[in-house]
C-alpha cells in the first residue's frame, strides 16, 4: 500500500485517491513565476514531483498533472521595467529556458501547464464568490483583501494560531488592513503599470490579480474543486499555500480543494538555505554548463524529497561517480546479453529488484531506498556474474531495470552520457575484428574511440566501455 506524508496532517497516510474506481489521480505543482531563469531550488522540486507522478503511473493510475507559469506578479512586474520590456515580453523570454532546462533534467510535461494570464475570467470569479461570502473587503487605491479572521482553518497547514502568525513572503505592511497577515487578492493599477484588467466587486479602478488567488484559480478551472494532491516546495507552505486553502475553501466550502499536501526540502549551501541575498544561489544552466543534467538529476534522488539537501560540488561529484557506476552496470548486461555469454533457458540467479524497489517507493516515495536497491542488486550481480555453474536471468534482470527506469529516469543515460549512432558502430566493428582476430584493426578502432573520449576495457566476460 502506498503510503505518502501529508503535511497538513503532519504523518503518513494510505493513498487512497478520489477516483480510484477508474485509477485517476489530479495532482497540481505549484510551478515558478517567470523573471528569471531555473535555479537548483526550482529543478529539486520538479523532479521530487516528476518521480511522484512517474511512479503513480508505474501503479497503473492515469495522472492529470497540472504544473504552472505565474506570469503576473510584483517581481515580473518589477523585472520588466529594469528590462525595458513589458511583462508579457518577459514572460516569453524566460519560460523557454525553463521547458529547455526541464527536459534536460528528464522531466515529463505536464498534462496542462497554465498561465496566470489566461485565467483572470476565473480569477474575478473565485473573487466574486468571496465577496458574496463577506471573506473579502476593499481598501481604496490598493486593492481587494482576504480577511483571514474569516477563515477558521487558516495556519493549520503551517502549524500555527493566527497569534503567531508572522509576516511572510508576499504580504505587504499596510496599516488599513483588518489584519496584518490579511492578504491581496487583487490589486489595483499604480501609475506606470501596463498590465492590467477590468476589477471584479463593482470597482471602476482596473488591476491585476494578486500572487495567492492565482493557483486557487487554475486548479478550479483544471481540477475541479477538489483534486488529490497539492505540491510545491516547502518555501511556498505559509503563506501561499496557506492562503490557496482559505481562498478556495471560502468559495467553494469548507473540505474542498486537496486531499493531500505535499511539500519538497530546501536546497541548502554551507548549511544555509539557498538565496540571493546571501550570494550562494546557483542557475541549472549554471551548474549543467559542468555537470550532466543526468548527474543533477540522480543528486536530487539520492536524498528523500522532503529532506534538505546541502548542496557543493563534492555531493555532484559523488552523485556523478554512483551514475557512471549504475551506467556501466547497464553497458556490462547489454554486452553479455550481446555476446550470448549466459543461457537464458536454465537461469539460476535471478532479482527481485522491483518487489524491493516497490518497498521504497512505497514508504512516501523514498528515492533513496529505491536506488539502494539498485545498487544492492550491481553487488549481487558482480558476485554471480562469472559462477562457472549458474547463469543469470539476464533478460528479468533488463527488463526490470527499463520498467524502475520510467520512474526514477537515470538507469539508462539519456543526456551527454548517451553515446551515439556511430560510436556504437565503432564499438561493434571492433568486436567483430576481434572475433576475426584481425588485432590491427582492432587497435585502430580503439585508439579512435579513446579520441571521441570512450575507453575500452577487454574483460574475461567480454568487452566493457566507458566515458574516459
Amino acid at each position: 500500500m502506498l503510503q505518502i506524508y501529508d503535511s497538513y496532517l503532519k504523518k503518513k497516510v494510505d493513498f487512497e485517491p478520489l477516483d480510484e474506481k477508474d485509477k485517476i489521480v489530479k495532482m497540481y505543482v505549484c510551478g515558478p513565476t517567470v523573471y528569471d531563469k531555473a535555479h537548483l531550488g526550482h529543478g529539486r522540486s520538479a523532479v521530487s514531483f516528476d518521480v511522484v507522478r512517474r511512479y503513480l503511473e508505474y501503479k497503473g493510475y492515469e495522472v492529470k498533472f497540472v504544473s504552472n507559469y505565474t506570469d503576473i506578479d510584483d517581481k515580473m512586474i518589477n523585472r520588466a521595467k529594469e528590462e525595458g520590456i513589458t511583462v508579457s515580453e518577459l514572460a516569453d523570454k524566460v519560460i523557454p529556458i525553463y521547458e529547455r532546462d526541464y527536459k534536460a533534467l528528464g522531466i515529463k510535461t505536464p498534462t496542462v501547464q497554465p498561465k496566470a494570464t489566461e485565467h483572470i475570467e476565473e480569477i474575478k470569479k473565485i473573487i466574486e464568490m468571496l465577496y458574496e461570502k463577506g471573506y473579502v473587503y476593499t481598501i481604496d487605491d490598493d486593492g481587494i483583501y482576504f480577511d483571514v479572521s474569516k477563515s477558521e482553518d487558516y495556519g493549520k497547514l503551517s502549524g500555527q494560531s493566527l497569534d503567531e502568525l508572522k509576516m511572510g513572503a508576499r504580504i505587504d505592511v499596510n496599516d488599513k488592513k483588518k489584519n496584518p497577515y490579511d492578504f491581496a487578492v487583487w490589486k489595483f493599477k499604480k501609475e506606470g503599470e501596463n498590465d492590467f484588467w477590468d476589477s471584479p466587486c463593482g470597482s471602476r479602478t482596473p488591476g491585476r490579480p494578486g500572487w495567492h488567488i492565482e493557483c486557487s484559480a487554475m486548479t478550479w478551472k483544471h481540477l475541479g474543486e477538489k483534486f488529490d494532491i497539492h505540491g510545491g516546495g516547502l518555501d511556498l507552505k505559509f503563506p501561499h499555500h496557506e492562503c490557496e486553502i482559505a481562498q478556495s475553501c471560502g468559495a467553494f466550502g469548507k473540505g474542498t480543494f486537496a486531499k493531500y499536501w505535499m511539500h519538497n526540502g530546501f536546497i541548502q549551501v554551507n548549511n544555509e538555505k539557498m538565496s540571493k541575498s546571501l550570494g550562494n544561489f546557483f542557475t541549472l544552466e549554471d551548474i549543467f554548463a559542468k555537470y550532466d543534467p543526468q548527474v543533477v538529476r540522480f543528486m536530487f534522488l539520492q536524498t528523500h524529497y522532503r529532506n534538505p539537501i546541502n548542496f557543493s560540488d563534492q555531493l555532484l561529484e559523488q552523485a556523478k561517480a554512483g551514475l557512471e557506476r549504475i551506467h556501466g552496470f547497464v553497458r556490462t548486461l547489454e554486452d553479455y546479453k550481446k555476446n550470448f555469454l549466459f543461457d537464458p533457458v536454465k537461469p539460476t540467479h535471478s532479482y527481485a529488484l522491483s518487489k524491493v524497489f516497490e518497498s521504497a517507493m512505497d514508504n512516501d516515495f523514498d528515492t533513496s531506498g529505491a536506488l539502494g536497491a539498485l545498487f544492492n542488486t550491481i553487488n549481487m550481480f558482480n558476485v554471480h556474474k562469472d559462477d562457472k555453474d549458474g547463469c543469470v536471468d539476464l533478460d528479468g534482470l533488463i527488463k526490470q531495470l527499463k520498467e524502475l527506469d520510467s520512474v526514477l529516469g537515470v538507469i539508462y543515460p539519456y543526456g551527454k552520457d548517451r553515446i551515439d549512432e556511430s560510436v556504437e558502430k565503432l564499438i561493434e566493428q571492433r568486436g567483430e575484428a576481434r572475433k576475426n582476430k584481425d588485432f590491427k584493426k582492432s587497435d585502430e578502432i580503439r585508439d579512435e574511440l579513446l579520441k571521441k573520449g570512450i575507453v575500452l576495457e577487454d574483460t574475461s566476460s567480454g568487452t566493457i566501455w566507458k566515458k574516459a
